[in-house]
């Protein structure tokens, strides 16, 4: 059996391992759409928005709950592949440490 002070080292370069892989996911984009690409949503794999795009073409009064529920939907498509990023990078970052079967990190 390992003595404290390893497992303490250990825990401590899980964090920091953990802190390091926080950080690059704000670093990671991923883009969602809806309405065939009219409506673009930027985020960041951390699910932090960067930025929209809306096509003029929806620029119009008329077309304002269609253009809602495009913003919606843009902004789930967006989340889900944020999502799907930041569980790879976790991942491939937890992959080399020794946690026993089925633990789950916080995130």
């Amino acid at each position: 059996m390992k003595n404290i002070d390893e497992i303490l080292a250990m825990a401590q370069n899980v964090q920091a391992e953990l802190e390091k892989a926080q950080a690059n996911l704000d670093t990671l984009e991923v883009e969602g759409q809806s309405g065939g690409g009219l409506v673009k949503v930027k985020a960041s794999a951390k699910g932090r928005i960067i930025g929209i795009q809306i096509d003029d073409s929806l620029l119009n009064p008329s077309e304002k709950q269609m253009l809602e529920d495009l913003l919606a939907a843009a902004f789930n498509d967006a989340r889900a592949k944020a999502d799907a990023v930041s569980g790879t990078e976790m991942s491939k970052m937890t992959s080399g440490l020794p946690l026993p079967p089925g633990f789950k990190l916080p995130f």
